[in-house]
């Protein structure tokens, strides 16, 4: 595992709660950087963001030390509080309830086995300039996202 981490910035966008959405991911380690985004004819935000920091990992090819950073408080207290309860209680939240997005949370989980990854929340829409660029490219693969659903 390379001491010189991977830094991933990741971000979800949806056009209405549910409707199409788009995510977006950037890798850098050292001036190395990558771009990925993609998105969903009908989803939610929550989807987006899990799809996003999903993207991103599996897009790293080695165990790494990964340092993700996102807006989305539902990702970094799912994986650093939630997760270990709600597998404990068979994939259920503590009110009783199926965890939403279970199918996202259990690809995420498989796609950062391999890494040792620090997450970071830091406030959306707050000048933070990596956040606003993974931002920026989220929202800009929504009208795909939407013309895709549009076609079917």
């Amino acid at each position: 595992m390379s001491d010189d981490p991977i830094e991933l910035f990741a971000d979800g966008a949806c056009s209405g709660n549910p409707g199409p959405g788009g995510w977006a991911a950037l890798l850098r380690r050292g001036r190395r950087e990558r771009l990925l985004s993609g998105g969903e004819s009908s989803t939610t935000n929550n989807r987006m963001e899990l799809r996003a920091c999903l993207e991103g990992l599996a897009a790293i090819r080695k165990p790494s030390r990964v340092v993700v950073t996102t807006d989305s408080q539902y990702v970094v207290r799912g994986m650093r509080e939630w997760l270990p309860r709600w597998r404990a209680r068979g994939w259920r939240t503590a009110a009783g309830d199926e965890v939403l997005n279970r199918d996202l949370w259990e690809a995420l989980v498989t796609a950062a086995a391999p890494h040792r990854i620090d997450w970071h929340w830091v406030r959306g829409h707050s000048g933070h300039p990596e956040n606003e660029r993974v931002d920026a490219a989220a929202r800009a693969a929504i009208p795909t996202a939407a013309a895709a659903g549009e076609a079917r």
